[in-house]
């Protein structure tokens, strides 16, 4: 039988599992090493305090390091994370701390938000590379995302 330890990277690396999850304050830690274990690059981004999109695709640009041309918009989000070349590895986990305010002041941004994610997994599933995103959110999220235990 395996171990908690043991079971989340054994997770992590399968693409059939990959997908847009809320994940629980206390397992970010965890989460980390499991990718780091895989040799995963580990991509992680703070929106704490940011409502508006703009912004939000803004920081996400800065806070992933995306390439110049990176436009800060969905389409350029979606452009990015898919033509990883200049972040190559075995897959990916996209830790995302902070989202609470833009859920609450435009779930429809946010849903938009999810929705390219889902798109780069699934461009990245095709290639048979785990692409994975987690939002440590402070608010009651679990009615939008799945949850991800750790344990």
């Amino acid at each position: 039988m395996n171990s908690p330890q043991h079971a989340l990277p054994q997770r992590l690396a399968q693409c059939r599992l990959a997908g847009v999850y809320l994940l629980p304050h206390d397992d970010c830690a965890a989460v980390a090493e499991a990718a780091r274990t895989l040799g995963f690059a580990l991509l992680q981004s703070n929106l704490g305090g940011i409502a508006e999109t703009s912004a939000a695709l803004v920081r996400l640009g800065d806070d992933l390091g995306l390439p110049d041309w990176y436009g800060a918009n969905y389409d350029a989000l979606a452009d990015s994370l898919t033509d990883l070349g200049w972040n190559e590895a075995p897959g990916y986990v996209l830790l995302v701390a902070g989202a609470d305010e833009l859920l609450a002041s435009d779930e429809t941004a946010f849903q938009t938000l999810n929705e390219v994610f889902a798109a780069v997994i699934d461009y990245w599933r095709e290639a048979d590379v785990p692409f994975w995103v987690f939002h440590d959110l402070r608010a009651d999220g679990q009615a939008i995302l799945p949850t991800l235990t750790t344990g």
